[in-house]
C-alpha cells in the first residue's frame, strides 16, 4: 500500500489542529467576553441604584425638614439641574395618582407601575424597575419609594451613557476579538506545523523507503518530546529491517552458494554412474551416496530452521532445571576419546554442581557445537581447556579455550553470521551454521557468547548464562 499526499490542504492535520485551536480560544474568549460584560452591567446598574437611593434620601430629609411644599421646589431644581432629559421626578399618592412631578414631556410615556405601588404598600422600601423606551431605544431606571406618610416618589435616571459605555464596550470587544483570533489562527498554524514537522519527516522517510531506499533515517532533534522519540523508534525499526533484510540476502546468497556442492554432487554421481557402471552394487554406491547428501541437506535445513525459530522466539523454551556442570562434564567425556585420536589434550575444570533454568537440550547442542569447533581447529599436540565459573553471584560462565590456529581480527565480527566460514576452516568439514546457532540458543536463554582470538595461538569462546529462578 502506497502513502499518498492528503488530498486537500483542509485535509491536513495542521489545518485541523489550527481549527481546533482557534476555535476553543474563541469559544474561551466569548465566555470570558460574557462574564465580563456581565461585571461591568452589574456594577454600573448597582451604582445606578446607589445615586438613586441617594435622591430619595435626599428627598426624605427635605420632606422631614420643610414640608410638602419643599420637596416640590427640590424635586423641580434638582431636574433641571440634572437635564430634564437625564432624570425626572413624581410625587405620587398611594392610588398612584400623580400630584407633582418635574418637567415630564420627554418622558411622557413612562407611566405608574400598579405593581410597584403595591409591593410599597405591603411593607417593602423600595422598588427598582427598568422601562425600555423603544422609539428612542434607551433604558430608564426607575425606583420607587415612600419618602413620607401617604407620599410615594417615583425618581427615573437615563442609562444612555452607561449604554454608550457598553456598546462602546461592544465595539471594542468586536474588534480585539478579530485580531485575537487572527492573530490565534496564525499562533495555532506555526504551533501546529512545527509540531507536525516530525510526523512529515517521518512520512517523507516512509515514502522514501516504499520506493526502495533503506538507508534513509529520519532526522532526529534535541527536544526529546514524543515526535523524537517516535523518530527514534522509526529509525531504530528501519535499523532492524535494514539488518534482517541484509540477513536474508547474504543468507540467500549462502543457501544458494551450499546447497549447490552437494546438489551438483549428486548429480554427478547419479551421471558418472548411469555413463560408466552397470552393476548392481555401483548403483547401490550412488544410492547411498545419494543418501548420505541429503542428509547433509536436511541436517542443514534443519539447523537453520532451528536457528530461526530461536531467534524469533516462535517456540517457547522449555522451563526446566539443568545440571550444567554434569551436562558440561558428560560431554566432554563424550569428546575425549575423539580428542586423544588427534593428539590433543582435553582438559576440563568443572565443579561437583551448578544449577540453571533452560531447554537442557539447546544448552546441551550449544555446548557441544563450541566443544566440536575447538577440537576441530586444533592441531595435534594442542591443548582445550573448559571450565565454569560464577560472575557476580547471578550468571553462570563456561569458557572453552583452544591452542588452534585461531582468527583472524577481519574474520572475527562475522564469525556468528550463518554460513560464514573463515578461509582457515573451508578445508574442514562443516556449513557454518554451528556458532550462530549456538548464539541464537545462548541468547533465547537470556545470555550471550564472547570471543577473543589471536592468530596461529587460540582461540577463546565464552559463554554467559544467568542463573534464572525457576
Amino acid at each position: 500500500m502506497s502513502l499518498r499526499k492528503p488530498h486537500s490542504f483542509w485535509n491536513t492535520l495542521a489545518f485541523r489542529l489550527t481549527l481546533w485551536y482557534a476555535g476553543i480560544f474563541t469559544v474561551s474568549s466569548c465566555i470570558a467576553f460574557l462574564l465580563f460584560y456581565m461585571l461591568i452591567t452589574s456594577v454600573i446598574r448597582e451604582k445606578t441604584d446607589q445615586e438613586l437611593l441617594s435622591q430619595v434620601g435626599q428627598f426624605s430629609t427635605v420632606l422631614e425638614a420643610r414640608g410638602l411644599e419643599a420637596v416640590e421646589n427640590f424635586a423641580f431644581l434638582e431636574a433641571q439641574a440634572a437635564g430634564v432629559k437625564k432624570v425626572f421626578f413624581r410625587l405620587l399618592y398611594p392610588s398612584g395618582h400623580a400630584f407633582s412631578s418635574s418637567n415630564m414631556s420627554y418622558w411622557e410615556d413612562i407611566g405608574v407601575r400598579k405593581t410597584a405601588i403595591e409591593q410599597l404598600l405591603r411593607g417593602n422600601s423600595h422598588i427598582f424597575d427598568t422601562v425600555i423606551l423603544r422609539d428612542r431605544r434607551d433604558k430608564v431606571r426607575i425606583l420607587y419609594a415612600l419618602i413620607g406618610p401617604g407620599i410615594i416618589l417615583q425618581v427615573g435616571q437615563s442609562m444612555e451613557n452607561h449604554s454608550r459605555i457598553i456598546e462602546a464596550f461592544k465595539r471594542i470587544f468586536v474588534t480585539t476579538m478579530a485580531l485575537l483570533i487572527g492573530l490565534a489562527a496564525g499562533v495555532g498554524w506555526f504551533m501546529a506545523r512545527r509540531a507536525v514537522s516530525g510526523v512529515e519527516a517521518i512520512t517523507r522517510t516512509a515514502q522514501g523507503i516504499s520506493g526502495g531506499t533503506l538507508e534513509k533515517r529520519v532526522p532526529v532533534k534535541t527536544r526529546g518530546d514524543e515526535i523524537d522519540q517516535l523518530a527514534m523508534t522509526f529509525n531504530q525499526m528501519l535499523d532492524r529491517i535494514q539488518t534482517l533484510v541484509t540477513e536474508i540476502k547474504e543468507m540467500s546468497d549462502n543457501i544458494a552458494h551450499d546447497l549447490k556442492s552437494p546438489i551438483t554432487r549428486i548429480r554427478g554421481i547419479a551421471e558418472v554412474t548411469l555413463t560408466h557402471e552397470k552393476s548392481i552394487g555401483e548403483y547401490e554406491n550412488m544410492a547411498a551416496s545419494t543418501i548420505e547428501e541429503c542428509d547433509r541437506l536436511l541436517d542443514m535445513i534443519n539447523t537453520m530452521l532451528m536457528i530461526s525459530k530461536t531467534e524469533s522466539g516462535v517456540d517457547k523454551l522449555p522451563r526446566e532445571e539443568i545440571d550444567l556442570a554434569g551436562l558440561v562434564r558428560e560431554a566432554c567425556e563424550l569428546f575425549e576419546p575423539i580428542a586423544e585420536d588427534k593428539g590433543i589434550t582435553l582438559r576440563y575444570d568443572v565443579p561437583n554442581e551448578r544449577h540453571l533454568i533452560g531447554d537442557n537440550r539447546g544448552i546441551q547442542r550449544m555446548f557441544s557445537n563450541l566443544l566440536d569447533n575447538a577440537i576441530k581447529y586444533t592441531p595435534s599436540g594442542g591443548v582445550v581447556s573448559v571450565s565454569i565459573s560464577e560472575k557476580d553471584g547471578k550468571d553462570v560462565v563456561i569458557t572453552v579455550k583452544d591452542t588452534g590456529m585461531g582468527i583472524s581480527p577481519d574474520d572475527l565480527p562475522r564469525i556468528f553470521d550463518r554460513f560464514y566460514r573463515c578461509d582457515q576452516s573451508r578445508s574442514k568439514p562443516g556449513i557454518g551454521l554451528g556458532l550462530s546457532l549456538a548464539r541464537a540458543i545462548a541468547r533465547a536463554h537470556g545470555g550471550d557468547i564472547t570471543v577473543t582470538s589471536r592468530l596461529n595461538q587460540g582461540t577463546t569462546l565464552t559463554i554467559t548464562l544467568p542463573t534464572l529462578k525457576p
